[in-house]
Order: C-alpha cells, then sequence, then structure tokens
C-alpha cells in the first residue's frame, strides 16, 4: 500500500471511510477506487498472471480461489470478486501454434478445464 485516502467531514460518505487506495504489485502502480454498492466486479476487467510452469499455476490458482470461486479456462474470481486468468505461458504458445490441428486440439482442451493443467495440454496438442 502506498497511498490511503480518507473521507473527511464533507458529507459525501461516511468520515473516515476510504474512497481510494494506492498500491504497488509486483513492481506496478495500481490504484483502486470504492465505488460504494453501486459498482460491482465483472470480468470486464480481471489480472493476467502468465506463469512458467505448472507449480506457479498451482501456487497463484491455490492462494486466489481461497474464499473465491473457480470459473471455465484459466479465470476465477478472488474473495474480493475480482477477476483474475491464470495461464501458463504455453498455452499461448499452443493456441497460436501455426499447426491447426494441434492448436485446435489444445484449444478444445483447454475450453474443458477450469484451472489449466500444463501436461493435459501437451498431450492433447500431440493428439494424446
Amino acid at each position: 500500500m502506498t497511498r490511503i485516502s480518507h473521507h473527511g467531514d464533507e458529507g459525501l460518505r461516511q468520515a473516515g471511510s476510504v474512497p481510494a487506495v494506492e498500491f504497488t504489485l509486483d513492481g506496478r502502480p495500481f490504484a483502486a477506487i470504492n465505488g460504494g454498492p453501486q459498482s460491482h466486479f465483472d470480468e470486464a476487467v480481471s489480472f493476467l498472471i502468465e506463469c512458467a510452469d505448472q507449480a506457479e499455476v498451482d501456487h497463484y490458482w491455490g492462494r486466489l480461489t481461497d474464499g473465491g470461486e473457480e470459473s471455465m479456462c484459466g479465470w476465477l474470481r478472488d474473495c474480493y470478486g475480482v477477476s483474475w486468468q491464470v495461464v501458463p505461458r504455453v498455452l499461448n504458445e499452443l493456441i497460436d501454434d501455426p499447426d491447426e490441428e494441434r492448436a485446435g486440439r489444445a484449444r478444445a482442451a483447454m475450453l474443458q478445464m477450469r484451472k489449466i493443467d500444463v501436461d493435459a495440454l501437451l498431450a492433447a496438442a500431440e493428439g494424446g
């Protein structure tokens, strides 16, 4: 957390409540605004975590689904309702493969997954 602002006595919201925070995540600055109960998270905004391998996928998936919920194709919502995509780097390599049949098999396998399984993706791409 790099900055937390608070409402004063101006009457917009309860004095002392937090309208905005700024934070750094993996060296990148972010700002979050409290839009009140009328503002809701949805998949229109999500964070992407590109993982080097299955161990990283498992790590982030486990941490972010704790209190949250799994979705399909590497997507999930954390306990705050924020959407995340947790995908291994190899996924894009496979679905962008110039061999359209190989790419199609990988894509079809991914569409059946919740958490992405690297070994299953590679096996599907190879026709197994």
